[in-house]
């Protein structure tokens, strides 16, 4: 006989203190280890996924001068990052409406972009705005996170359930959002994204439990699933969510400098309610089940061959270690130079800016920082190649840093299925 439950009976267990709640990655681990609760054993599994997601886009209200300086505003530049003004032309009243999108590059220096510039927001930092007006007039002020009147992050893709890893099998470096730097040719190494079995639409296909109108954590505060995303499909899904800027916290959101400018990331938590079966069958897939496929970066789409998730994540560390005794001031330190998310400047290495991304035990000249990213045996053209894991992309300790938070709030009755 199949076994069912509802929204309401696990509501109640969690209202009564009775529910079994585990994050995706306590659950994993205990499946690894032949220990899985049954059905009966879990109510909901608490899944995450933390990476590059490019169709991040802002919503702002924000009050530049008094009401009369100016008719509307035409061009906006926050840090010199241009935002879109509309769709209220609010004229007359000194305040804009914009639309920022995470991937928009500075007009000063296109590695800063839009998630470093949500992130200082966030932080609290001071923000240069300069408006020009529709009747060429210039208006210059600066706001913080207080001046900001309505915040609202759109995600139009987000929460990817798979990828594709690259590799540069060209003689020349290839420049790509797929990699911090432009990607090294021959083979020199592959980069990917992906948090594996812990990303939510891996454990729940095909939209069993994620439902439009779902509530979900987005860079740790609460918001919603508002359906599938813009390039989502059957064999790709992914969602658009929202959530209010405002109440996120910085440590989950930021900028992500490619070989094409500045990207943005975002953490996504989904709770998975195991209603029936299926449900619970589908949460028992492990990172080895997981296939990526691994492509020329310059086609995109040109297959190379084939790993898994377990290859890009079993055993590897999650953070560097950094040695400051190995760390000679070099005329130009490569790490603080291509540090994706700047977390590494002057000797210093600040670890809530830090992606695990493994970038600086790559390319650090004095091997100062210690890191285990891994490697990976392909098959390319009949020859036995292997790769060294040079960038990731997706950041599975904040990933499951916010499932841990997730399964949390629904223990104490802040976050309602």
């Amino acid at each position: 006989m199949t076994k069912n439950r509802t929204i309401d009976e696990i509501n109640k267990k969690i209202n009564d203190g009775e529910a079994n709640i585990y994050t995706a990655e306590e659950f994993k681990k205990l499946i690894k280890n032949d220990k899985a609760p049954s059905f009966d054993e879990v109510d909901v599994v608490t899944c995450g996924t933390c990476g590059v997601m490019s169709g991040t886009a802002a919503i702002l209200n924000f009050i530049v001068s008094e009401p009369g300086e100016f008719i509307r505003a035409r061009e906006v530049y926050l840090n010199g990052v241009p935002a879109y003004a509309g769709p209220c032309p609010n004229e007359w009243l000194g305040s804009v409406d914009v639309i920022l999108h995470g991937t928009a590059h500075s007009i000063y220096d296109e590695s800063y972009g839009g998630g470093f510039l949500l992130k200082e927001i966030l932080e609290g930092k001071d923000i240069d705005v300069r408006v020009v007006s529709a009747e060429g007039k210039t208006i210059e002020n600066i706001i913080n996170l207080d001046d900001i009147i309505r915040g609202q992050i759109i995600g139009s893709r987000m929460a990817f359930k798979n990828y594709t890893a690259f590799t540069n099998p060209n003689e020349e470096s290839v420049k790509s959002i797929f990699s911090a730097i432009p990607l090294e040719g021959s083979l020199r190494g592959l980069t990917f994204s992906g948090c594996g079995d812990l990303n939510p639409l891996q454990n729940d296909i095909p939209h069993n439990a994620i439902k439009e109108g779902a509530r979900v954590l987005l860079n740790g505060t609460i918001g919603y699933i508002l359906g599938d995303g813009t390039r989502s499909s059957l064999e790709k899904p992914n969602l658009m969510l929202s959530a209010d800027l405002i109440k996120m916290d910085p440590y989950y959101l930021g900028g992500f400098k490619t070989g094409q400018g500045g990207e943005v990331y975002d953490t996504v938590s989904i709770p998975i309610p195991v209603l029936n079966e299926e449900i619970y069958n589908n949460l028992l897939i492990r990172d080895e089940d997981i296939d990526l496929p691994v492509a020329d970066i310059q086609g995109r789409h040109l297959p190379l061959g084939n790993t898994d998730y377990d290859k890009m994540w079993a055993g590897h560390d999650l953070r560097p270690k950094y040695n400051k005794g190995k760390c000679s001031i070099c005329n130009q330190c490569i790490v603080e130079e291509i540090c994706p998310t700047n977390a590494f400047k002057r000797q210093k290495l600040d670890f809530n800016y830090c992606f695990g991304c493994g970038m600086c035990a790559n390319y650090c000249k004095n091997d100062a920082f210690d890191m285990n990213t891994g490697n990976v045996d392909l098959t390319i053209n009949g020859e036995d190649v292997n790769i060294p894991i040079i960038c990731r992309q997706s950041d599975r300790l904040r990933a499951n840093r916010l499932s841990l938070k997730l399964k949390e709030m629904i223990e104490n009755k802040e976050f309602k299925l």
